[in-house]
């Protein structure tokens, strides 16, 4: 249909739609041009062509879309930064919103319950973070520590960066969590090394390791359910 928006039928229009009928009547591109607002004069496009765009740019992978960033963003003709920070600030939010805020004195009591909790956050990173969860004498957690970004190694994941915070917050014991961008929990040797690294420092420490779990897509690893620690 050509023309802008604002010269289609009524019920035709997003905004009208879904107050009439509900956010839930939107399709994915519809949803996107309420986000977007506006089209774009130079190509003739409405908010929905760019949305439509959008979504087909990214292998119709809404997934794709939200791990985005803004340069990827922006190559999509007619997408300037506002558009592109207000697609950006949606998916940021909406994966905020599946994922609840870890609070002091929540306790994980399985690994499958660390991978819950983790998996949205983690699930679009193209990155890797290695992060230790430090706990107390209940197993309660204290706070999380952010030890490294991106892929391992020894010499970023130190045994002193993530005791030193574990001393300081008086914690009793720690979990190890980190991601795999490839979707695929298997350990690396490097994550066993390190984790080997990790459980002896500990000990000498007198702050236990309780596990390691890697997240994948989909799917976790525990060391402790596959024995390896």
């Amino acid at each position: 249909m050509s023309g802008g928006i604002r010269d289609w039928p009524e019920d035709e229009r997003p905004r009208e739609k879904m107050l009439k009928q509900g956010a839930g009547s939107l399709s994915d591109a519809e949803l996107l041009a309420l986000i977007i607002r506006s089209g774009d004069p130079a190509t003739k496009q409405s908010a929905i062509d760019l949305g439509r765009e959008l979504i087909s740019r990214f292998g119709n992978n809404l997934r794709e879309l939200g791990s985005a960033d803004m340069a990827e963003i922006t190559g999509v003709k007619g997408m300037g930064l506002a558009k592109a920070a207000g697609v950006k600030a949606a998916f940021t939010l909406a994966s905020r919103f599946q994922g609840r805020r870890l609070e002091r004195f929540d306790r994980f009591t399985s690994p499958r319950q660390v991978f819950d909790y983790f998996h949205h956050e983690f699930r679009d990173s193209r990155k890797e973070y290695f992060l230790a969860l430090l706990l107390d004498g209940k197993n309660r957690i204290i706070r999380r520590v952010q030890v490294s970004e991106g892929s391992l190694n020894q010499s970023l994941v130190h045994p002193r960066e993530v005791f030193n915070p574990a001393v300081r917050e008086s914690a009793a014991a720690l979990i190890l969590v980190h991601n795999h961008p490839t979707g695929d929990p298997a350990p690396s040797s490097e994550d066993i090394a390190i984790t080997r690294r990790l459980r002896e420092a500990g000990e000498i420490m007198g702050i236990k390791v309780l596990d390691h779990i890697i997240v994948g897509d989909g799917e976790y690893l525990s060391f402790v359910e596959r024995g390896l620690l």
